[in-house]
């Protein structure tokens, strides 16, 4: 298994000991052998570097975002999206960033969640055949209930690729697979802050993808099927449909780029 890591020795060790060589014969289950063993998330987590960042949202305006201005606005310094039981989009739509589409790339910023489900989408294709602001692709996922924050997500395509905790890896036409853990479930949960701001990051470099929220390792995908796998794509900010309502409240957005 070809794995491409970080610049900046993100887990390289890490991925050394728990990811396959090429070849490698598979356990019973159809996994690589080392299957299901535990690792130290502190070996996944990058120094606290903030150079080489650009604001991606200017703190006043939605310049340079694609929105449905029914639904999004801007609000104390944050790029609001807000749903009521009676105020719904008709699919998950998303404030789509027109900067670029990244490849390898580190994303952050800050959000707090209010009822029901969002996420920041990337490496994201736009989907006008469905709908307009509807994107598909990897999802770093966020809920107010904490179930599904910090877990890899496509939207509209294989669905759940790394529950959090989980270290997991995709083959051709192969259903995901753990490889390791980076933590349990209800021990990085216990990181995540409710109805506050909590940081999100998103390292993207070659096939390897690693989500952390408030500085830990939620979870890491190396995503090896090339026939579904995207290596660039669209930023977005997901709405998400809810029979109550919902709010995302995103600011301090920065990218870099490699």
């Amino acid at each position: 298994m070809r794995v491409i890591v970080c610049g900046m020795a993100i887990g390289a060790a890490v991925f050394a000991q728990q990811a396959p060589p090429a070849g490698a014969a598979a356990g019973a289950q159809g996994r690589p052998r080392g299957a299901g063993r535990a690792m130290n998330p502190a070996n996944l987590v990058p120094p606290l570097e903030e150079s080489g960042y650009t604001q991606i949202f200017d703190g006043k305006s939605l310049n340079g975002w694609d929105v449905d201005p029914d639904f999004w606005r801007v609000e104390d310094g944050a790029i609001v999206g807000e749903t009521k039981a009676d105020h719904q989009p008709k699919q998950n739509i998303f404030a789509i960033w027109r900067g670029g589409k990244p490849a390898d790339f580190e994303f952050k910023a800050q959000y707090r969640m209010t009822g029901g489900n969002s996420g920041i989408q990337y490496r994201s294709i736009e989907r006008p055949d469905v709908a307009k602001w509807v994107l598909q692709g990897y999802q770093a996922d966020i809920d107010a209930q904490q179930q599904y924050t910090g877990q890899i997500y496509e939207e509209r395509g294989r669905g759940f690729l790394a529950l959090r905790g989980m270290f997991a890896y995709v083959g051709d036409g192969k259903k995901t697979g753990m490889v390791g853990k980076v933590g349990e479930n209800e021990e990085l949960k216990a990181f995540i802050k409710n109805d506050d701001w909590n940081e999100i990051h998103i390292i993207a470099r070659g096939n390897t993808i690693i989500q952390l929220i408030n500085g830990h390792v939620m979870a890491t995908l190396v995503d090896d099927d090339t026939t579904k796998r995207k290596m660039d794509g669209v930023i977005g900010l997901q709405l998400h449909l809810t029979s109550t309502g919902m709010k995302i409240e995103v600011k301090n957005i920065r990218l870099k780029t490699f």
